[in-house]
């Protein structure tokens, strides 16, 4: 398919990632770090090679292209209704912001300040009921397309995450006898950003030891009791594999016997590196790489006690929560997540509560494009790099099919106030 490119100049905002640092959240991971089946996408997208690892380049450059709404693939198709519903949301956050106040992560990163988007929310902020057109004319009217590329490649890769359910109790007894554990107290977290700007979106976890910032307690030695922090469960659950997916997501429910729901969300971590259960199976032949789904990991884990426990414990990274109340879940720009519109990406390169257009497949059909309007409303552990997305698919099994089955590649294009014009 070819584009009506609108003009040819480029904006360029170099990152030295001087640490590789795996310092987001693990919502999201899912679909990248379980499910490595290869998918063909279909002509009206180019087909990239899905790189083998999540870590981006040392050196990474966003250069975005101005493009235009009619040159977007399937733009007029889109109801972006519950889009403009979440994008008021997000306004919420840049109202509380100094006017002068970068509304990315850095002020180096594309995005401007606080008071370039304040006549766009209180636009989206007086329209009530909105039809489908009023929607669209919203976005064409106070936003401008671009096209976002590292380097020269606009291509990346797309997963997703959902909200999973579990069943559960308050106390411990024979069937419930794994915890999801509260934030320690000692656990504490650094924004190294502001530090180095050049650091800017890393955040680091850990707890200090005679005067220094460590590396909290692994994995192992939290579940077999050995870390000395003194923890509080939140919940017991009786699946340990859900749990250990529960981590992944980053957030949840627990359903009690009463029938009430205990909604959780992401409150911490101990800073240590993820590692892919799904590839350590793979690599030790125990299930083809074609045939790893998250069903097909939880199974093996089941059918081998012994060994599962053993194989969930060589992933040394461990998430803590905290209760939820209201809506949920709770993503990193701090209000709550909307199916199938919100997006993951890494803070690094992008703002949060930017409207950004997505074009990939669709998970469950690779004949079928899979292209809507979301808003940037989190991050991931594993969402690394200029254009790489994970698509928030809500909660349930039909969310749970759709997010453990993407794995697509794709572009995407960032819309700006019409007010901002980047420098590049």
């Amino acid at each position: 398919m070819q584009r009506a490119v609108s003009g040819e100049k480029q904006v360029v905002i170099k990152t030295t990632d001087k640490l590789p640092l795996n310092v987001f959240r693990y919502i999201g991971a899912g679909a990248l770090l379980l499910l490595l089946a290869a998918c063909a996408p279909p002509k009206f997208l180019s087909k990239p090679k899905i790189p083998d690892t999540i870590i981006p380049e040392k050196e990474a450059q966003v250069k975005l292209q101005p493009w235009t709404f009619s040159a977007l693939y399937g733009w007029n198709d889109d109801d972006r209704r519950d889009t403009l519903s979440a994008f008021v949301l997000s306004c919420g956050r840049i109202k509380k912001m100094s006017p002068s106040a970068p509304v990315a992560a850095s002020a180096r990163i594309t995005g401007g300040t606080a008071a370039d988007w304040v006549g766009a929310c209180g636009a989206a902020e007086k329209i009530n009921n909105p039809s489908i057109n009023d929607a669209r004319q919203f976005f064409e009217s106070w936003f401008t397309p671009y096209l976002v590329a590292d380097k020269q490649n606009p291509d990346g890769l797309f997963t997703g995450y959902f909200e999973p359910e579990l069943v559960g109790a308050l106390e411990k007894s024979d069937i419930f006898q794994t915890p999801l554990y509260a934030k320690p107290d000692d656990l504490i977290s650094a924004t190294l950003g502001d530090f180095d700007e050049e650091l800017a979106g890393n955040t680091i976890w850990g707890r200090v030891e005679n005067g220094k910032l460590k590396p909290y307690a692994r994995r192992k030695e939290i579940e077999d009791g050995t870390s000395g922090v003194k923890l509080k469960p939140l919940a017991w659950v009786a699946d340990p594999v859900e749990a250990f997916f529960l981590h992944v997501q980053g957030s949840g429910r627990v359903r009690l016997g009463d029938g009430t729901i205990l909604r959780l969300g992401f409150a911490g971590k101990n800073g240590r590196k993820y590692k892919s259960i799904g590839r350590v199976l793979i690599d030790r032949g125990e299930i083809p790489a074609d045939r790893l789904t998250m069903d097909s990991i939880s199974d093996w884990v089941k059918q081998h006690p012994t060994e599962g426990r053993e194989l969930i414990q060589q992933n040394p990274s461990f998430v803590f929560f905290r209760k939820l109340d209201g809506p949920g879940p709770i993503g990193a720009a701090g209000v709550a997540l909307t199916p199938g519109r919100s997006l993951a990406i890494d803070r690094r390169f992008l703002p949060l509560g930017a409207p950004i257009w997505v074009e990939t497949i669709d998970p469950l059909n690779s004949k079928k494009p899979f292209n809507r309007l979301m808003i940037t409303q989190d991050t991931g552990g594993a969402i690394k790099g200029v254009v790489r997305g994970d698509i928030f698919f809500g909660a349930g099994a039909d969310a749970r099919k759709m997010a453990g089955n993407m794995k697509r590649t794709g572009k995407y294009f960032i819309l700006l106030p019409t007010s901002l014009l980047p420098q590049g």
